[in-house]
């Protein structure tokens, strides 16, 4: 039987969602022992990777349970007994075609950060912007959206068998303190997010222009290739 999950983590704790050879400090290898422990023995597939550092409230997994596991929810609290900063917030059963990442139609990442120094408590969850105009940020945010090619805007090294993506969302919202900024795609390249964050707050307090951005997403000439601090991050939802 193939189920679906949902599920949360922190981020911090972690080096990243995909399985490495050089550390089991991984979201998937947490799972697939926690699994195996549970005499499932089947690989997972999320709706997409995560780098070290950021988080998940809304990441999908699948899998496959062989045939004695029959109560998810049975399963889902035996999973959250075993993991530590992971949470399984829901599992069910699915179609056995049901692929994790490739049936996603849109993912949904926020970013959050606070204008002044997030305390003690906050800092491994929250990214911190000084000084920024509002207005500015707004504006740049906007040339993000529609279908470009985004090759401008990813970290190098990792294969993708086309760069161009389709933004359907690019806003920014305030929260009492907190500031959001919010992506919604059919898809995101590696640490495009994070790239297009810091470039738009670079825009947003006059250190490059809007033209310039303009030519960064046109592929025309790269100002920018630094990553917003990975903490600020969250997949918030993927829609299938």
């Amino acid at each position: 039987m193939r189920v679906k999950a949902v599920i949360s983590y922190d981020g911090g704790f972690f080096q990243g969602f995909q399985k490495q050879t050089r550390t089991n400090k991984t979201i998937t290898t947490a799972i697939e022992r926690a699994l195996k422990s549970l005499h499932i023995d089947s690989p997972i597939i999320g709706s997409g990777r995560t780098d070290a550092g950021v988080h998940a409230t809304g990441q999908v997994i699948s899998f496959d349970l062989p045939e004695f596991w029959t109560d998810t929810q049975k399963l889902q609290q035996e999973l959250n007994r075993k993991l530590k900063h992971i949470s399984v917030k829901h599992i069910s059963q699915t179609s056995e075609l049901f692929h994790a990442r490739f049936h996603a139609k849109r993912r949904i990442y926020r970013y959050v950060f606070k204008e002044k120094k997030p305390s003690i408590f906050e800092e491994n969850h929250i990214s911190y912007y000084s000084s920024f105009d509002s207005k500015r940020l707004s504006e740049a945010l906007k040339y993000f959206e529609g279908e470009h090619d985004f090759c401008f805007f990813h970290k190098q090294g990792s294969e993708v068998h086309t760069t161009v993506r389709t933004i359907y969302k690019a806003h920014y919202r305030v929260f009492g303190d907190y500031h959001i900024i919010y992506f919604e795609a059919n898809g995101f390249l590696r640490s495009q997010v994070r790239m297009m964050v810091e470039v738009a707050m670079r825009c947003a307090d006059a250190q490059i222009t809007v033209r310039q951005l303009q030519e960064q997403i046109d592929s025309k000439k790269r100002y920018i290739t630094a990553l917003a601090p990975a903490q600020g991050l969250y997949l918030a939802r993927v829609i299938y």
